[in-house]
């Protein structure tokens, strides 16, 4: 039954029933309306509205729903549908908004592993170029002030010597960009060895304690699937240092049958109610790449924690 007749049918019920009640309860009407007569009619018709509202509410219940869900969908949280319960048009209506949302998740997925896939490869593209270009000059540049300074005499070698410190901080600092940039680590030795080097360069260089937990003997993952874990360990950990003002921070890595773990919890003050910014977005869709599920439970004065669930394949 389409929309229309079913508000039809319950306005048709509702009328009819109150001619019903006219045709044969003991009410007459007189010219002119005497007290009774008008109370009862209005009392008549008082009765006739709230009828007619339940039956409304009730019949265009789904409907409610459903605007109620359209307001608060989000692609990066995919799953979220409605029941298809009965026939009729607003059935086919959650059925056809049901579909919309599938294929827009379906579509964004896609979308969100080529902008991914096109992010890495510009990270390893300037990553390259950083080392083999500013590294390698900036190197050059620190062995030419290492012999002039050798050479030089007092009070110019001091000076040589501090530009030549400056310049060995600042060639640290690019190859730390390029960490960064391009994990080198976690295709020549692996995940577990990545997020140790990750963990203990964050330590040093932010200042906090770093705790790890990690299993020995994770399932075997594809290069993505290590990718994602190490980035989004990577954007848990920037997130604790610049904006939780956390002291301590415990990064675990553990596995099920069915699932791989990693959890990044700091005691930091929380994010309260501030909105999702660009870098937990980054991680919901990164999560989306391999299927995983991201959630971020959140306290004030209590830390948070940041838990990526990655299902793995049995081995048969």
């Amino acid at each position: 039954m389409s929309l229309f007749w079913r508000i039809f049918a319950l306005n048709a019920m509702v009328l009819g029933t109150a001619t019903a009640l006219l045709l044969w309860a003991p009410v007459t009407v007189s010219v002119p309306v005497g007290l009774t007569e008008a109370v009862i009619l209005v009392a008549g018709l008082a009765v006739m509205l709230v009828a007619n509202a339940a039956l409304l509410r009730i019949g265009l219940g789904p409907l409610g729903r459903l605007m109620r869900l359209m307001t608060t969908v989000d692609l990066l949280r995919p799953g979220q549908r409605l029941p298809e319960h009965g026939r009729g048009g607003i059935a086919e209506l959650i059925r056809t908004f049901n579909a919309m949302l599938e294929r827009l998740e379906q579509e964004r997925a896609t979308s969100s592993a080529r902008v991914l896939l096109a992010q890495e490869g510009e990270r390893r593209r300037i990553a390259q170029e950083l080392h083999d270009e500013v590294g390698q000059s900036m190197t050059a540049i620190l062995l030419g002030l290492e012999r002039a300074a050798d050479e030089a005499d007092e009070p110019l070698r001091a000076e040589l010597r501090q530009a030549q410190e400056i310049t060995r901080e600042s060639l640290d600092e690019v190859r730390r960009l390029v960490r960064r940039l391009r994990p080198g680590v976690l295709e020549d030795l692996g995940l577990i060895s990545a997020l140790t080097s990750l963990t203990t360069g964050f330590g040093t260089h932010a200042g906090l304690r770093v705790l790890r937990r990690f299993d020995s003997d994770l399932p075997a993952l594809d290069q993505q699937t290590e990718l994602v874990l190490y980035r989004v360990a990577q954007e848990a950990l920037t997130n604790a240092a610049r904006h939780a003002e956390a002291a301590r921070v415990e990064v675990s890595l553990h596995h099920t049958d069915d699932t791989v773990v990693l959890a990044v919890t700091d005691d930091g003050r929380g994010t309260g109610a501030a909105g999702e910014g660009a870098g937990i977005r980054g991680m919901r869709e990164r999560a989306l790449l391999i299927g995983a599920t991201l959630d971020i439970t959140s306290q004030p004065e209590a830390g948070t924690q940041t838990r990526l669930t990655v299902p793995v394949l049995r081995k048969s």
